[in-house]
């Protein structure tokens, strides 16, 4: 058997295998990673670029066991592309930092960075995000309601994404639930989708939905990045999910406060963490 991928002809016979143990490979791991983390420290709403930057800042704490939840079977949210599909992206300083530890390349003005595909930032934190031995990417999975205890978010309640689309098809298909210590929701804004950790929280009374207020990049990410914390017990808000429960303004394709909101809310999560040792 050749050693090395050049040394492969270019017609190759594959090694046998039975299908039943790719069957039983999938399902096995899958339903352990389910088992493990069925008790969380962190579970994280929404693998979108502040979803990204929060468990990336994560995987420098290796004692925290932190689950990814994506609704898509795609992660990245809309860091794939820039502004109206096209694909650089621009990156206000001082957020370039972020890309620097990362890797990526960038060409640097003055203020800001841009990125010859936005791709290259979500398919590196991705896959460093996905190597962590510490998180665990559960996609295609939805986060249908949250679990609440004495006023505190203790965890999620999940399904699997199609099954949740199909709930007005089918009589009863019941849920299952992630406790954690800590909620991160990072669900965005717009959308059927959009902002559903906070508008949960305001259905129930829980905070107020003040709605995300028109264009200004100049104060939004600021903004943004400042009300990123925890809005009730327990959950940490954080992204554009931010804009709609402070009334804060949109940036538009600039994601320089998508990346140091998702690390803010990481370093609170730690911080929350630490005061909740043994409680």
């Amino acid at each position: 058997m050749a050693e090395s991928l050049a040394a492969l002809p270019l017609d190759v016979t594959f090694a046998p295998i039975r299908e039943s143990a790719v069957s039983r490979e999938m399902t096995t791991r899958y339903m352990n990673q389910l088992l493990d983390y069925a008790d969380s420290d962190v579970v994280i709403i929404g693998a979108g670029p502040a979803g990204l930057s929060a468990a990336y800042e994560l995987t420098k704490y290796p004692h925290i066991k932190v689950a990814l939840i994506e609704a898509s079977v795609a992660p990245g949210g809309g860091a794939w592309v820039g502004g109206q599909l096209m694909t650089p992206m621009v990156v206000r300083k001082p957020a370039h930092l972020m890309l620097s530890e990362l890797g990526v390349e960038f060409d640097e003005t003055e203020n800001y960075v841009v990125l010859k595909h936005a791709g290259l930032f979500t398919a590196t934190i991705l896959a460093k995000v996905l190597a962590a031995p510490n998180v665990t990417l559960f996609n295609a999975t939805s986060v249908e309601d949250l679990l609440i205890r004495s006023g505190r978010v203790s965890g999620v309640v999940t399904n699997w994404a199609l099954v949740t689309k199909a709930h007005g098809t089918q009589s009863c298909m019941d849920p299952q639930v992630l406790e954690s210590k800590i909620v991160i929701s990072s669900c965005g804004h717009d959308g059927p989708f959009g902002a559903t950790g906070v508008r949960r929280l305001a259905e129930l009374g829980m905070c107020e939905l003040k709605g995300m207020r028109a264009l200004d990049m100049n104060a939004a990410e600021d903004e943004i990045v400042k009300n990123t914390g925890e809005i009730v017990p327990g959950m940490i808000v954080t992204g554009m999910e931010v804009a709609e429960a402070y009334g804060t303004a949109r940036m538009g394709p600039t994601f320089g406060g998508m990346l140091m909101s998702g690390r803010k809310a990481a370093l609170v999560a730690v911080e929350s963490l630490k005061k909740n040792v043994g409680k």
